[in-house]
């Protein structure tokens, strides 16, 4: 009854159902669809043609499954600031959204997701936005970063603040660098990982303090910034970046991005 409605569950435009749909009615020398401002509705050929139509495309997707059904493939690039613990409950919730689609899922930094994406590598990204280069895609959500550290955590004074890091080049990195030297806060590399999970982990054992979205924590972690006197971290947008648009994909990507607001 939309044109706008078709487009969406198909993932195409109303420009190109509005021609199909044309050449339709000219090939078959019948107005098939009552069109007023409002909406849009099967004429009397229309009512006469779609059952035919619809015994067509059944028939159609017989012959395509004949040797089996297969299954869709959606290859989706997630941050590693993003989801961590959680990781089990995500993939869950997708699996349970579509058993008939396989999830190609990877896991890294912001930048090598979107590079991926880019390159036509993901079919849908879910990034921290950590420069300017681009500013289109859907912000959906925003992560506020804490300083965390081990419940038993003590910082003797005068001492560096022992930092667990990314290796350079990284966003996070920089956003950390950046906040300390509003301080002239000195500090110390003790623990250097690839992956907010390593940094989690030698967080947790004690070694030293990691800038972290607070859900991303191992348990015992807690934020420390008002105790030994650190600088607020900036929040960070959160953003999706996909071409799909037709209804499967879009239910996927819905359960993906659940509660990604409330980070």
């Amino acid at each position: 009854k939309s044109f706008t409605r078709a487009a969406d569950a198909i993932g195409g435009t109303q420009a190109a159902i509005s021609l199909k749909i044309k050449r339709l009615e000219e090939t078959l020398g019948r107005k098939l669809l009552e069109r007023t401002p409002r909406r849009v509705t099967l004429s009397a050929h229309g009512q006469m043609f779609v059952a035919s139509a619809r015994h067509l495309l059944d028939n159609y997707q017989q012959a395509m499954n004949c040797f089996g059904k297969q299954k869709r493939t959606l290859r989706v690039g997630v941050s590693h600031h993003i989801v961590g613990a959680d990781l089990t409950l995500w993939l869950r919730r997708m699996a349970n959204t579509d058993p008939e689609v396989i999830v190609a899922f990877s896991l890294g930094t912001s930048r090598d997701m979107l590079e991926s994406y880019e390159q036509g590598k993901l079919d849908v990204a879910l990034v921290l936005r950590h420069d300017n280069r681009r500013q289109d895609g859907e912000v959906i959500g925003a992560a506020r970063f804490s300083w965390m550290a081990a419940q038993d955590f003590e910082l003797l004074p005068g001492e560096p603040l022992p930092l667990a890091i990314q290796p350079a080049p990284c966003g996070m990195r920089s956003m950390v660098m950046a906040a300390l030297q509003t301080q002239n806060r000195p500090w110390e590399e003790v623990f250097v990982g690839s992956g907010i999970l390593a940094i989690g982990a030698a967080v947790a054992a004690g070694i030293g303090i990691g800038a972290m979205v607070e859900r991303m924590a191992a348990h015992g972690c807690v934020d420390v910034e008002q105790r030994i006197d650190l600088p607020p971290l900036p929040s960070r947008e959160i953003v999706l970046y996909t071409a799909q648009r037709d209804a499967q994909a879009q239910a996927l990507i819905s359960a993906l991005s659940a509660d990604i607001s409330n980070s």
